[in-house]
């Protein structure tokens, strides 16, 4: 970290938008277009809100639960018959977790600029159909090396919806109601963990016909991830200047908000625009940032059911005790977020979080009893759920325009599902029940979370420090310097 730029009165941090410091006159400083402003009451604006929210939430939480479920689903088919049936021996099982996090991380870039292009609407539902027809596929898996090709091509599918999504919400909410959206919807992934102990429990009861109860995880969810892509087609939004639910005013009303404490120009090419992206060290560091929260959340997640059976309960028992463990960490990942919103804060909640998940992590490693452990996976599972998208939405508030934001959204979540890759090859075979290498890694990739969150909160503060004392000395007031101030 010692050479990271740090802003002072002499040198200063990369521009959020590319472009230079400048006083409100200076036609950089804001892009908001230069039409007759629309107020709303309190109530309609709350109102309004709330609609937009159901319009567009309700269909993005589901679509983003089944992804969460079809990616993971796969800890709970190796207590259900996989390992036995497709001769997962030795490292297999880790490379067919690992694989999938391959393609996802390679594809999420291209696939954020593909959605420049073209309608969320048809590229979000379009890729989930076709990972829904992956999902289906694995449930016929006769080989390993099958099911090593077709997590490929579901991490090929799947890469493009989480940075895809949290783009379109950038592109509706202004920045302090965008982090309660984002857990919104990311809470999804841990209703996931909870509906598949939930669903894994039933299906394994389930043997039709020549299939086992593996089989069928992977094949219903597929055809339930199919009939809701469909419907996505239909039932998403775009953006707000296309929305038919919204009124002429309404439509200005939203793009005015979002435009409030922002800076939406881009100069340069497109090619230009996505190089500053890559050169912008922030994106770089919130990428380890979110490495440190995903890559234990995801050994957490692929591990829990084999954990909580190490512990000495039946299979059938392990998979329903993971069910209230996402349950509780969803509702906190909300609250999290609520309050993040409300205090108009990012940094505390991610160290905060970072510390709880940490916590639970040690408590793996300790010799306390069962119970004292399985009160060590509530704390994990909450801190590093929680954590993501505080990470996520302090990222896309400190990145502005559109095609930097769409670029470092994906290029930080590509960095943080390594940690998919980290977490499918940590927790070893050979190591149970104690996982003690896993659990290491995992507690020192935390650590540098810790230390990456520091080193932003940091550079954030010495970066406004900076540019209110210039914007000071130029006789300009909060509201017109505003827009380059860095989100803490």
């Amino acid at each position: 970290m010692s050479t990271m730029p740090l802003p002072s009165d002499g040198v200063s941090m990369p521009e959020k938008n590319g472009v230079k410091f400048g006083p409100p006159s200076s036609p950089d400083v804001s892009s908001a277009p230069k039409l007759h402003q629309v107020s709303l009451g309190p109530e309609q604006e709350r109102k309004l809100w709330r609609k937009i929210d159901l319009h567009l939430l309700p269909i993005i939480v589901m679509m983003y639960l089944l992804s969460f479920m079809d990616r993971e689903n796969i800890g709970n088919a190796k207590l259900e018959g996989l390992m036995t049936q497709l001769n997962l021996t030795g490292s297999r099982y880790n490379v067919a977790l690992s694989v999938f996090f391959i393609s996802y991380g390679l594809f999420e870039f291209p696939a954020n600029i593909i959605l420049q292009f073209v309608r969320p609407s048809r590229w979000l539902s379009g890729i989930m159909f076709a990972w829904g027809i992956f999902m289906m596929s694995m449930g016929f898996a006769k080989t390993y090396a099958q099911l090593v090709a077709i997590r490929f091509l579901l991490g090929v599918a799947e890469a493009g919806f989480f940075p895809g999504v949290v783009f379109l919400l950038t592109m509706w909410y202004p920045r302090y109601k965008l982090m309660y959206r984002i857990a919104l919807f990311t809470g999804a992934a841990g209703a996931a963990g909870a509906f598949s102990g939930l669903f894994a429990y039933g299906i394994s009861f389930m043997n039709v016909g020549h299939l086992e109860g593996w089989s069928w995880i992977f094949i219903i969810e597929g055809l339930v991830t199919m009939v809701i892509s469909s419907i996505g087609a239909f039932v998403l939004v775009d953006y707000p200047n296309t929305a038919k639910f919204l009124s002429a005013e309404e439509r200005q009303f939203v793009e005015q908000q979002r435009f409030i404490g922002t800076v939406e120009d881009e100069e340069g090419t497109v090619a230009q625009r996505v190089l500053s992206a890559f050169l912008d060290w922030q994106i770089w560091v919130s990428g380890l940032m979110l490495l440190s929260f995903m890559a234990p959340a995801y050994g957490i997640t692929f591990f829990l059911p084999t954990i909580l059976n190490d512990f000495g309960y039946s299979v059938p028992i392990s998979q329903l005790l993971t069910v209230p463990i996402f349950v509780i960490a969803t509702i906190i990942m909300i609250t999290v977020a609520h309050f993040s919103d409300s205090m108009k804060l990012r940094s505390p909640f991610i160290i905060s979080l970072e510390f709880v998940g940490l916590i639970g992590y040690i408590i793996q490693i300790t010799d306390a009893s069962a119970g004292v452990k399985y009160f060590g996976t509530y704390l994990a599972v909450i801190g590093l759920y929680a954590g993501v998208p505080c990470a996520v939405g302090w990222l896309a508030n400190n990145l502005h325009g559109r095609y930097k934001r769409a670029v470092g959204t994906a290029i930080q979540v590509g960095m943080g599902n390594l940690g998919g890759i980290i977490a499918s090859y940590v927790f070893r075979i050979q190591d149970e029940p104690h996982f003690i290498l896993g659990f290491a890694i995992q507690i020192g990739l935390m650590c540098m979370g810790l230390f990456a969150a520091a080193a932003l909160l940091y550079a954030y503060h010495r970066s406004n420090v900076a540019r209110i004392a210039r914007a000071k000395r130029e006789g300009l007031n909060p509201a017109e310097y505003a827009a380059d101030l860095y989100v803490i």
